[in-house]
């Protein structure tokens, strides 16, 4: 996708020009701005170069020959071609460089900084109705209806694509393309008025990887995955019936924004996501003129001014887009945490009240209880127990030096004489758990048992799987084992079989922070919480591909409609479709409004009255697992009050955050005066919803620290709001006023908050985390801000 030439008169002059001018240009004055690693010299790798673009030469026509020009003057071999220009949410290029080459190129004078490419990773309907947003309920009309369903909204997915032809994204009904839409679909890609916009972005992806393989990948914005298709239908699929997978889940499919248009950016490729690919799409995004970008897709973090996911999100917030992004799928484990930014709201998941029961029934009667769909020829016959063989174990074929990775049933690993004809148990981990599966089958196994590792802990998900199969918690793969060896030492056979239960709803408790949604605390910023709140993530039905089967593996010849997947993934696009309704009903709200909206009407309570439960543990969950809590689409309608942001204020945090005017103007294009805003506070002394305190115990005895709130009214003209404390526990929490009185909607109030807290016994280099909560209300709305306070005892 190369930019448009200008100003050329014919092929010879454009080359003898440019030649001409790069030897010009590589002789300009510059400025040292980077020193890389002097390992791997000539080793390539993608770098993300930003430049400060009001200082083009004018000789230059366009940005792109000034930019080319830049690597001509390596002189390097093979010579260096851009791969991609950014002119909206970034400013710059990106190109294969060795660490030479980064070298030279960071010394010329218009040269800002130079990111290394990150390689993302993607982390992967009853929804509606739980999240009360079924067309018939005598409640939706407050959402559904007052922002139309969301229509003229338009939601950028960045993601794997889209399969066009789905009847989740039929068009008809839909009124006309909104004027304000400058995006595009190419000639020979099925748009209508539902899919406005497909692009697709390979350059990063090819120049890591030589020519994509056309025979499993589609060179346009076709969905040969199936995860962008599914993410696009839970954000804005129009309602469809019937709808279920291998027949589990049927009912009414439906996205969270019916009407909302939709614009697809494909970036994700067989090998995944790569940061030039991402952010060329953040910048098409934006130019095109999207209102909301959903974004299933994440990595390691870095400090944000190293983040180019980060950095286009900044500027595509300044334009007024709401950013949502999948917080990961690390968890149950701490500070596992993505997308951390505080200007993309974070989603992490839960379960909705629906699950998929497939138990275990043991040889001695014991039943054990699993998830699962599955549908296929080669089901097992009812009522009969086949025998039970541990993968890991000499029966199973874990003997010879194979046992680790026959316990895992990695590919190749089992031994068909040990495994044919049986149920065969396998560990959780490596592969995925649908190819364990395949490895199963392939070895002759009738049948698979899937078992958590202690670290997955009880959280189940239900897989679409190619054997009959089924997935077991941690201590359930205990019991299994334990029956398994016992029967071995009286030389007797165990055996078992599956019992699939179909769709059960009406699940309790629900909901439950799904095991695999990461962990706070945010490990770049731990003073400001993430995630910001969950949705719906774990077994969701959503619209699928064609290309693959429902497991996703090559040799699934089934092909499905619709598809269950589970993952921080599928919570995000719940969001996205949330904030386009929320924008079409308040059109003057800001990405911080919306995002402010929907965290301090959150619940944190199940459908049983109780704090939700971690699926990990059985336990209560957390602040650091689910944030603000589970979003409630009814209340983010009207919520009050909303703690809203401008740039500025990130830039204030951003000063706060110790970051360099440099660092700063690599994420935001203003000029940074770091004097005032270090004046004005510290770095939680932002605007945000949940309020973060850390106290490091510098072998201090008592501490205090405080924060500005400034609410603004989005509610009643004449409200009076007043505030409850719930203090963490062992500290002292004032709030000053105790009383807002507002006059007018648009009216802003300050608020100060003041924590106090004396020091505990902690081991060196370990927290301790509390949490309460600032609920304001008037008698109509209830405004809540979790408040959390974290100790750290220093090494």
């Amino acid at each position: 996708m190369h930019p448009h030439f200008f100003f050329i008169p014919t092929k010879k002059m454009q080359i003898s020009l440019l030649f001409f001018l790069s030897i010009i240009f590589s002789l300009l004055f510059s400025l040292p701005i980077h020193s890389f690693p002097t390992s791997s010299k000539l080793e390539q790798r993608t770098f993300i170069i930003s430049v400060n673009h009001h200082v083009k030469p004018s000789i230059f026509p366009t940005h792109f020959h000034w930019y080319q020009a830049s690597l001509d003057s390596l002189s390097s071999h093979p010579p260096k071609q851009v791969l991609h220009t950014y002119d909206t949410v970034f400013h710059g290029f990106s190109a294969q460089l060795t660490n030479a080459d980064a070298d030279i190129l960071s010394k010329q004078f218009h040269i800002l900084s130079l990111i290394p490419e990150q390689v993302r990773s993607l982390h992967t309907t009853r929804s509606p109705l739980f999240l009360g947003l079924e067309p018939s309920s005598t409640n939706t009309s407050s959402l559904l209806e007052e922002s139309d369903f969301g229509s003229d909204l338009v939601i950028g997915v960045i993601d794997t694509g889209i399969w066009p032809e789905h009847p989740s994204f039929k068009d008809r009904g839909l009124n006309a393309i909104p004027p304000k839409w400058r995006g595009f679909c190419p000639s020979d890609f099925p748009c209508n008025k539902k899919i406005i916009g497909a692009k697709f972005f390979f350059e990063g992806y090819e120049a890591t990887n030589g020519k994509m393989n056309g025979s499993t990948e589609f060179h346009s914005a076709r969905d040969s995955d199936g995860h962008g298709t599914h993410t696009a239908s839970i954000a804005a699929g129009r309602y469809v019936f019937p709808a279920d997978t291998l027949g589990y889940a049927k009912g009414v499919a439906a996205g969270m924004a019916p009407k909302a248009r939709l614009a697809v950016y494909k970036v994700c490729w067989t090998s995944g996501c790569y940061d030039s690919d991402i952010l060329k799409a953040f910048d098409e995004a934006v130019k095109d003129g999207v209102d909301v970008i959903s974004l299933s897709v994440g990595g390691v973090v870095v400090p944000y001014y190293l983040d180019s996911i980060a950095i286009a999100a900044f500027r595509a917030v300044q334009s007024g887009v709401f950013v949502s992004a999948s917080a990961g799928n690390g968890g149950p484990g701490g500070s596992s945490v993505t997308n951390v930014a505080p200007w993309v709201t974070t989603v992490g998941a839960g379960s909705i009240d629906r699950d998929f029961p497939a138990d275990v029934v043991l040889g001695n009667g014991r039943r054990v209880s699993g998830v699962s769909v599955y549908r296929g020829p080669d089901g097992l016959e009812p009522g009969k127990l086949y025998p039970l063989v541990y993968a890991g174990s000499r029966e199973g074929g874990g003997g010879g030096g194979q046992g680790y990775s026959a316990s895992l049933c990695l590919e190749g690993s089992l031994d068909p004489n040990m495994v044919r004809g049986k149920i065969v148990l396998c560990d959780r981990g490596i592969n995925s758990r649908v190819a364990k599966g395949e490895v199963v089958k392939e070895a002759g196994g009738v049948g698979m048992i899937l078992a958590n590792a202690v670290f997955d802990g009880e959280g189940l998900v239900a897989d679409c799987h190619v054997v009959p199969a089924t997935s077991v918690g941690a201590a359930n793969g205990d019991v299994i084992r334990r029956y398994i060896a016992d029967n071995l030492k009286r030389s007797a056979m165990p055996v078992a079989t599956i019992v699939f239960r179909g769709t059960r709803v009406g699940v309790r408790p629900a909901p439950v922070v799904a095991a695999f949604s990461a962990r706070g605390p945010n490990p770049e910023t731990p003073e400001i919480l993430k995630p910001d709140l969950i949705a719906p993530g774990l077994n969701i039905l959503a619209s699928w591909t064609k290309r693959v089967g429902p497991s996703g593996l090559i040799t699934d010849r089934r092909r499905a409609e619709f598809n269950i997947l589970s993952g921080t993934s599928m919570a995000c696009p719940h969001v996205s479709g949330l904030a386009a309704l929320l924008k079409a009903a308040h059109p003057d709200w800001s990405p911080a409004a919306i995002r402010s909206a929907l965290m301090t009407t959150a619940y944190t309570l199940d459908n049983q009255g109780a704090t939700m439960r971690d699926e990990s543990t059985g336990n209560e969950s957390t602040v650091m697992d689910f944030g603000a809590g589970h979003v409630h689409p009814q209340k983010a309608m009207d919520p009050g009050l909303v703690y809203d942001l401008t740039t500025y204020d990130y830039i204030d945090f951003l000063c706060n955050s110790n970051y360099t005017t440099s660092n700063i103007e690599l994420i935001a294009p203003k000029k940074a005066n770091c004097q005032g805003a270090k004046r004005a506070g510290h770095v939680g002394n932002l605007n945000y919803p949940s309020i973060s305190y850390v106290f490091v115990q510098y072998g201090q005895h008592k501490m205090s620290s405080h924060s500005i709130r400034i609410a603004t009214n989005v509610g009643d003209p004449n409200s009076v709001y007043r505030v409850k404390i719930v203090p963490p526990t062992g500290t002292n929490v004032t709030v000053e006023p105790e009383q807002l009185s507002f006059r007018r909607i648009g009216q802003k109030l300050n608020f100060l908050v003041r924590v106090q807290v004396e020091a505990i016994p902690l081991s060196a280099g370990s927290s301790n985390t509390r949490s309460g909560a600032i609920i304001w209300s008037d008698g109509k709305h209830t405004v809540t801000s979790p408040l959390v306070v974290t100790m750290q005892q220093p090494l």
